[in-house]
């Protein structure tokens, strides 16, 4: 069984392929994209770029609890403890966790930094 058919029209050349040809270059493809991606993220881990969470942070954090709060247990750290590595009052920062008040875009980015993660990570 002929798996493709080659056809020129008005001097371009076309291919035809039969439904399982299609299927296979199709998977062939995916499997290629996801393998680059796979390499990608390896690369950013052993760079430090990426980290894994565990699931129950991932639970956390879909749950709708706060950011920082999720990350700032994930690493450990007191409240006092992070205020002052992001050298903001320590009152401000459980303000935020309680979302009493919002931070500024100056200070998430100090808490982000404080915590070694992305600023989108907290808002």
């Amino acid at each position: 069984m002929k798996e493709r058919l080659e056809l020129m029209i008005d001097g371009e050349a076309f291919v035809a392929l039969s439904r399982d040809a299609y299927d296979r270059l199709v998977e062939a493809a995916e499997d290629a994209a996801d393998s680059a991606a796979i390499a990608r993220f390896e690369q950013r881990l052993a760079a430090d770029e990426e980290e894994f969470v565990p699931s129950a942070m991932v639970d956390r954090i879909l749950a709708g609890e706060n950011l920082v709060r999720v990350w700032r247990e994930h690493r450990g750290l007191t409240v006092s403890a992070l205020a002052e590595m992001a050298g903001i009052a320590q009152p401000y920062l459980s303000q935020i966790e309680t979302g009493k008040r919002e931070g500024t875009l100056q200070t998430m980015k100090k808490i982000a930094d404080a915590l070694r993660v992305k600023l989108d990570d907290l808002v």
